[in-house]
This record gives structure tokens, sequence and C-alpha cells, in this order.
């Protein structure tokens, strides 16, 4: 292949690579909003069934949080001027997977629906963490039985035989850990700022660090005292003379 064959053929090249990104861009500008309006219509239908009494425009979002560094959202829901309660979006670890997981709270911080967004768990084991089943078992529970057994039970949550992992995943790691920010970012006012902002509040607030940083110079004293004691030891090197040694040796032994 001569030269100008083989400059023809990566014209060739990119010339079609250009114009196939350019189609791709067009492409994504032309559907990137309807699937954004898609996705908002698919979690505005979430969250009204997850509390079906509130208004048509009663459910608004109250504040961001991260749950294993992940995004999510937690909403009030209103019926008029009464707060009904709450919706919570969570995750937790389970075998295979993060769990994607909505929930809703009553004003008394009882569950009331539990759905699952989004999971990779075990076909027939782990995914049974979807039927009505296992969700229903959430309904009037407070963060005390949010709690996993191997056993049938009806005060706490039984687990889903062959996959307890995605069982707790839903459970413990996510619908009560969801339980217990929400409580807390509702009493530290939360709501303002988010999750990632005011759990970190009472970690920057520490009278106490400062106290007994300033409480140290102990500790340099003893060293300075330490680096001076080598100081007698540094006329090692005039070991020529026995008995200086043993006299200043002594002295450095002291301290």
């Amino acid at each position: 292949m001569s030269t100008k064959e083989l400059i023809k053929v990566v014209i060739n090249l990119a010339v079609i690579y250009l114009a196939g990104g350019v189609l791709l861009a067009a492409v994504y500008a032309k559907t990137s909003p309807i699937i954004y309006q898609k996705n908002e219509d698919e979690k505005k239908l979430a969250l009204k069934k997850m509390m079906p009494d509130a208004d048509e425009n009663g459910i608004k979002k109250i504040g961001d949080w991260h749950p294993h560094e992940k995004h999510a959202e937690y909403f009030a829901a209103k019926k008029g001027d009464t707060t009904l309660g709450y919706i919570v979006q969570t995750f937790g670890k389970g075998y295979s997977s993060y769990i994607n997981i909505l929930f809703s709270v009553d004003d008394s911080f009882k569950v009331q629906n539990i759905q699952i967004l989004h999971h990779a768990e075990t076909p027939g084991l782990g995914d049974e963490i979807e039927t009505d089943w296992f969700k229903k078992q959430f309904a009037g529970k407070d963060e005390n039985h949010l709690k996993v057994l191997k056993q049938e039970t009806a005060e706490y949550i039984q687990a889903i035989t062959g996959a307890t992992i995605s069982s707790r995943a839903v459970t413990e790691d996510g619908v009560r850990e969801g339980l217990k920010f929400l409580k807390t970012a509702l009493k530290d006012g939360g709501s303002a700022h988010g999750a990632g902002e005011e759990t970190s509040k009472p970690e920057v607030a520490k009278p106490a660090t400062p106290e007994s940083e300033v409480s140290r110079p102990a500790t340099p004293k003893s060293e300075i005292s330490k680096s001076d004691a080598p100081k007698p030891q540094a006329p090692k090197s005039d070991a020529p003379k026995p008995e200086i040694p043993k006299g200043e040796q002594a002295h450095g032994t002291q301290p």
C-alpha cells in the first residue's frame, strides 16, 4: 500500500468516527430530556404509592444523604397542613449488589410501605426480597422491630430461606439505618442541609480535643530532657581517656 492510499484510508476512518460521534451526540441531546422526564414521572409515581393519602403535590423533598456513599433523598408527605409521614430512599449492601430501597413511615416513625427500586441479587434466592410476603412484614414495624430472624415470627422480620444476607441488607442495613438517619436528621434540623453536612457537625465541635492537645506539653518536656540526656555522652568520642568516660557515663545515666 502506497503512502497516498494509507493517508486516504486514515482520512476515511477519521470522517466515519467523526460522523458517528456527531450522530451519538445528537441522539443523546434528543433523548436525554425524555429520559429525565420519564425518570421523574416514575419517581413521582413511586413516592405516591409510598404515601397514597398525601395531596397530589404534597410530597416534597427535604434533603439528601449518602448511605454507602451513594446519593439518596428523603421526603415529607403532607395532606393540607398536616404531615402524614416521611419517605426515605436508602441502600443496603446485599449478597451481590447494593439494594436500592424506598420506604415510608407515619408520623410515629412506624413503617407503612416498602419498595425495592433496584437490585442484582441471586435469582431464585435473594430476588425474593421483591415478593409481597416479604415486603408486607414491614408494615407497622418500628426501629426496634426491624430485625431479621431465621424462624417464623410476627414481631420481627422473617428471613428468606437461603437469602439471609439479602434479607438483612433490606431490613437492617437499609430500612433500619434509613429510619435512624431520618430521626437524627429531623431532630438536628437535617432538613436544611442533608445528611452529609449534618452528620459531620458533631465531629467538628470537639472542645475536648484542643484541651487534650494543650495538656500535652508534658510530652515535649520529656522529649527535651531525653534529647538533652545524650549531650553528656558526646565526650564518648574522647574515650582514649579511661577515667573521663566513667564519670561522664555515670552522669549520663542519671536522667
